[in-house]
């Protein structure tokens, strides 16, 4: 007998039938009516031309032909149960990513941006390191090591991907603006700033404030109170808060300037360019797994895209 011809559901009325010894009781475990499984059983019986049931006033018993079918259909029923049970417990191929990027840009930049392609991509599981430290990249059939760096290459024995330049730009909050107009450089004078001790990879120092004052024509002028933080992010804090200004990295304000929660009060003027570089850093040899490989391709198309479309961003 072909498998498309067989009662399937005629066959699991006779097995909880002769189970339970009623029509009954099986009707009410399948969720239908006693007449509609005596219904499916006597097809079945017509079918095999044999008597599956001994039918009495108490009930049902299973002749023996009934009780030999009733063994190969347990059987068989239990064998397509766990075969099911099986599939669904598999597991797809998990691709790992590991991937260290600056605590920074790692929150406001990347984090957002990441999540649309998690959900596309749910074979490939990203750990985020947010740190500067530089381990060695690498990458196997189902891991990978990489990582984001911001400073000035070249870093030796390894391989870099560009994303982008940058550049250094005054924001504050646009409630900092209400008490006091800045309309001019010398305006920052009379305000409180935001320095950060940026830890960057590569050679050479971070451009600061003093470099900014220099490239807008107001070089040796005595700096007015600056304050140190060692993390961007609590530095940023202050400057949302209304408590100053910040030189900052464009593409770690970015979006906080298209959102409106900080403002560049030169819009684009006197932006400092900046030295530095953010890339992405992968082994000098081999090739990325296929997953991998979809990550990089995403990474460089956002941020060809974001240089794109960000005002003040170099050109990629």
């Amino acid at each position: 007998m072909k498998i498309e011809r067989l009662p399937l559901n005629g066959l699991r009325a006779f097995a909880e039938s002769s189970r339970e010894g009623s029509f009954k009781v099986a009707a009410d475990r399948l969720g239908v009516t006693p007449g509609a499984v005596s219904r499916q059983i006597k097809q079945l019986e017509e079918r095999l031309a044999v008597t599956l049931f001994e039918r009495h006033a108490n009930g049902v018993r299973t002749t023996a032909a009934g009780r030999r079918l009733a063994e190969d259909v347990d059987a068989g029923l239990a064998r397509i149960a766990a075969g099911m049970e099986a599939i669904a417990n598999i597991t797809p191929d998990v691709t790992r990513l590991l991937l260290s990027a600056p605590p920074s840009f790692t929150q406001l930049w990347l984090l957002p941006r990441l999540a649309d392609f998690e959900l596309r991509h749910r074979q490939l599981e990203i750990s985020i390191d947010a740190s500067q430290a530089l381990s060695e990249p690498s990458w196997h059939d189902t891991d990978a090591r990489l990582a984001l760096r911001y400073g000035r290459p070249p870093w030796p024995g390894v391989s870099t991907l560009p994303l982008f330049g940058d550049v250094l730009v005054p924001v504050c909050s646009p409630t900092l603006l209400d008490h006091r107009p800045i309309e001019q450089p010398h305006d920052l004078l009379a305000h409180t700033l935001f320095d950060v001790c940026w830890s960057t990879s590569g050679s050479g120092s971070f451009p600061n404030w003093r470099d900014w004052f220099s490239a807008a024509g107001l070089a040796g002028q005595p700096l007015p109170t600056l304050r140190h933080y060692s993390l961007y992010g609590l530095a940023l804090d202050q400057v949302i808060a209304g408590r100053g200004l910040i030189l900052a990295s464009l593409p770690v304000v970015a979006d906080r300037l298209v959102s409106g929660v900080l403002t560049c009060p030169f819009g684009d003027r006197w932006m400092l360019p900046s030295p530095f570089r953010y890339e992405l850093v992968i082994p000098d040899n081999g090739k990325p797994p296929e997953g991998i490989r979809e990550f990089i391709d995403w990474l460089l198309d956002e941020a060809r895209h974001f240089s794109l479309t960000t005002p003040g961003m170099p050109e990629p």
